[in-house]
C-alpha cells in the first residue's frame, strides 16, 4: 500500500488505492455497502470512535495480538498470550524494516508456517524504492484492506460534504507496472498495480461516480509516455464530464500538464482528424483509443482557442475542464515544492490533499479537506492500528545519528501512546498493524497540531532518515526544501524555475560538502546561478552547519545544474527496477550507495558552482 499525506516524502498512501480497493470485495457486498453508504452516519461513527480513542486503541491492540498470537515472531518474544499495552511494550522491541526483512523474505519464498501473522500472507506490496534505492517487500492481507476501506469511507464522507461528486468522470493520471510471482508463488507488485488489475476496479469507480476517463488499456499500457499522452487525450474528449483531476502525487499532475504544453497542438490534431498520433505505437492502446477517438473539428477548435488565449498557461486546468471542482492527490512532504506550479495550472480550483499512510499501513484521514496542502492535518483513526510516538527533542544532545541512513532517533525518550501526545511537539511514529508489523518505525516525523476529540491531528513534517550531515550538522528534507525555495526566488526574478532537485553529501575529498543538483526550465546567466548557489548555502540555518562552514569543517556548497530530462532518466531507472509511475517520488537525498542514480546525475552536469557565502 502506498502512502498518503506524505510518506517517503510525500510518504503518504495512495488515494486511488483507497478508492479502488473497494473493488476487491465480492459484488454483492460491494453493492450493499454502496447502497447503504451514508456520509452523515460515517461521520457520526467517526466522531464516536475518536471520542473514546484510548479504549479503542487497547481493543485494537488486543485484537491484533489475539489474531496473530500463533505467529513465530510473537511466540519468540515471550508474550505468552498477554495482550495489554504494557506487556506488549515490555516484550516487543522497536524495529526498522531491516529487522523484519528476513521474516518477510521467508514469507515471499513460500514458507507455510505462521511467521508474522496467524493467517497466511498471500500478497506482497512493493514500496517505491526511491528512499533507499531499492523497493521494500511489505506484507499485505485482507485485514489491511479493511483499514483501507475505513480510511476511504471517512475521508470520502468529509470531502463529499464540501464537494459532492455528481455524475461524471475523473481525469486520473494513473499507471500500472507489471505484476510478478515471488519464489513462493505469492502475487507481488506495487500497491497500485495490484489494485488496477482487479476486475472490480472499473465498476467501483463508476459506482462512486469517479470513473476514469481512460480505458484500462491506457492504464496498463507498456509505455508510460504513451499512456500519459492518451490520458490527456481522453480528458479532452470527455472535458465536460471531468469532475476532478487526480494523481497519486502532485508532481505527476505537474508533469502531465508540462507535457501538455509540448503536445497540445498534436492533441488538437488527433481530435480534429479522429486519428491517433503515430507516437502511440502500442497496439492495445491504439485499439482501445480507436473506440473513443472520432473526428471532432469543433472540439479541436475550441481547445485550440482556449490554449491560445492563456497567458503562460495560467488556469489551464479549469480552462480545459470547465466542470472540474478540485485537484486531488498527495501534496504534503516532498510534494510541496510542486504546489506553486500546480496552483499556476489550477487557477481558481482548490488543491485538496489526500490521506496519510504508507506502504506499511494507514495512519490518518484528512477530515478538513478545505485546508490548503501546506496546512493539511490528518486525524489518526484509533481502530486501524496501534500507534506509539517517540518524542523528538529540539536539543541535539537528546538525539543520535544511527546507522548508514543517518536516521534521527530520540534515544533518551520512551514512546507515548496515541492519547498522550502533546500539542506542538514533534514525534516519530511507531505503527503496529494488522499485517504483521509490530512496533515498526515508519521513519516519519510528525507534529501534533491539535486534537479531534481524543485523537491527535498530525501534520507531516519530514522523513527522519533523509538527512544531510557531515560533521555536527543535521539538515532534513524540509530544510533542503526551504533552501531550494529561497534560492529559487533568485531564479524566478529571471523568469526561470527549478523543475526538479536532489542532494548528495560528497565525502570524496576533505572537507566534505553538500552538493545540490538542479534541473531548471531554461538557460540562466552564470552570475545568477552563482548567487543561487550562495543563497542555498546561506539558507541552511542549522547551527551545526553554519558553525562548521565558518571554520571550514564543511566545505563550500556546490550547485550542479543538470541537463533537461536528467530527472526523467532517474525515473526511468526506478521504473526499470519495477517501480510504478503512480508511486514514484524523486529521491531528495542520494546516498553514496545509490551509485546508478549518482552516475546519471554526474554524467548530465552542464554547469557547476561553488558557494562563496562563507
Amino acid at each position: 500500500m502506498d502512502g498518503v499525506g506524505y510518506r517517503r516524502n510525500a510518504y503518504i498512501y495512495l488515494t486511488v488505492f483507497v478508492i479502488s480497493t473497494l473493488s476487491l470485495l465480492p459484488a454483492r457486498m460491494l453493492e450493499k455497502m454502496m447502497e447503504a453508504f451514508d456520509g452523515e452516519k460515517v461521520i457520526e461513527q467517526f466522531e464516536e470512535m475518536t471520542r473514546d480513542a484510548e479504549r479503542v486503541q487497547k481493543e485494537t491492540l488486543k485484537k491484533i495480538l489475539e489474531e496473530n498470537g500463533s505467529a513465530e515472531y510473537l511466540q519468540n518474544l515471550g508474550l505468552n498470550g498477554r495482550t495489554d499495552p504494557q506487556s506488549f511494550k515490555d516484550c516487543v522491541p522497536l524495529v526498522y524494516h531491516d529487522d523484519l526483512e528476513s521474516y518477510i523474505q521467508r514469507i515471499a519464498d513460500g514458507a507455510s508456517s505462521p511467521i508474522l501473522t496467524g493467517k497466511p500472507i498471500k500478497t506482497i506490496s512493493l514500496s517505491s524504492g526511491t528512499t533507499q534505492g531499492r523497493p521494500k517487500l511489505i506484507p499485505f492481507n485482507d485485514e489491511l484492506l479493511e483499514t483501507t476501506m475505513q480510511i476511504y469511507r471517512t475521508s470520502f464522507a468529509f470531502r463529499n460534504k464540501e464537494f459532492p461528486i455528481r455524475n461524471g468522470k475523473a481525469l486520473q493520471f494513473i499507471y500500472s507496472s507489471k505484476q510478478f510471482k515471488t519464489k513462493g508463488g505469492l502475487a507481488a507488485g506495487t500497491a497500485t498495480t495490484n489494485v488496477y488489475r482487479s476486475a472490480k476496479f472499473k465498476s467501483t469507480m463508476k459506482t462512486i461516480q469517479s470513473q476514469c476517463c481512460s480505458p484500462d488499456e491506457v492504464i496498463f499500457g507498456p509505455d508510460f509516455h504513451q499512456s500519459l499522452y492518451c490520458h490527456l487525450l481522453c480528458g479532452l474528449i470527455f472535458r465536460d464530464e471531468v469532475q476532478f483531476v487526480f494523481s497519486t502525487f502532485a508532481h505527476s499532475i505537474v508533469h502531465a500538464f508540462r507535457t501538455f504544453e509540448l503536445v497540445w497542438e498534436e492533441l488538437c490534431g488527433d481530435i480534429r482528424d479522429g486519428v491517433l498520433s503515430s507516437r502511440v505505437t502500442a497496439l492495445s492502446i491504439r485499439t482501445a483509443m480507436s473506440k473513443i477517438l472520432k473526428p471532432n473539428p469543433e472540439l479541436a477548435d475550441l481547445i485550440y482557442q482556449k490554449c491560445a488565449g492563456l497567458s503562460n498557461w495560467y488556469g489551464l486546468i479549469p480552462e480545459l475542464f470547465p466542470n472540474a471542482q478540485y485537484i486531488y492527490g498527495i501534496m504534503t512532504g516532498s510534494m510541496e515544492p510542486y504546489l506553486k506550479k500546480l496552483r499556476h495550472y489550477a487557477g481558481h480550483l482548490p488543491l485538496m490533499s489526500a490521506d496519510y499512510g504508507s506502504s506499511e499501513g494507514w495512519v490518518g484521514a484528512n477530515v478538513n479537506p478545505m485546508l490548503p496542502p501546506e496546512m493539511a492535518t490528518f486525524v489518526v483513526l484509533p481502530n486501524i492500528g496501534y500507534f506509539e510516538f517517540i518524542p523528538l527533542k529540539e536539543n541535539s544532545q537528546d538525539q543520535e545519528q544511527e546507522g548508514d541512513g543517518g536516521a534521527i532517533v530520540a534515544k533518551e525518550n520512551k514512546p507515548v501512546g496515541l492519547t498522550e501526545v502533546k500539542v506542538g511537539e514533534v514525534y516519530e511514529i511507531i505503527v503496529t498493524n494488522v499485517a504483521g508489523l509490530y512496533r515498526y518505525r515508519l521513519g516519519d516525523l510528525v507534529k501534533v497540531m491539535g486534537f479531534h476529540n481524543a485523537t491527535p491531528e498530525l501534520k507531516f513534517m519530514c522523513r527522519s532518515n533523509l538527512l544531510l550531515s557531515i560533521n555536527i550538522d543535521k539538515n532534513t528534507e524540509k530544510d533542503l526544501q526551504l533552501a531550494v525555495e529561497a534560492a529559487g526566488n533568485v531564479l524566478a526574478a529571471e523568469k526561470l524555475e527549478v523543475v526538479e532537485f536532489t542532494s548528495h553529501v560528497d565525502l570524496s575529498r576533505e572537507p566534505g560538502h553538500y552538493v545540490i543538483f538542479w534541473e531548471i526550465s531554461g538557460e540562466a546567466k552564470g552570475e545568477v546561478l552563482g548567487e543561487c548557489c550562495n543563497c542555498l548555502d546561506r539558507a541552511f540555518l542549522d547551527a551545526g552547519y553554519m558553525s562548521s562552514r565558518k571554520v571550514n569543517a564543511i566545505g563550500a556548497l556546490e550547485l550542479r545544474v543538470v541537463g533537461k530530462g536528467t530527472f526523467h532518466k532517474i525515473m526511468n531507472h526506478y521504473l526499470s527496477l519495477g517501480a510504478a509511475v503512480s508511486q514514484y517520488k524523486t529521491p531528495r537525498c542520494v546516498s553514496p550507495a545509490n551509485t546508478t542514480v549518482l552516475q546519471i546525475l554526474c554524467a548530465n552536469v552542464v554547469k557547476s558552482y561553488f558557494s562563496t557565502a562563507f
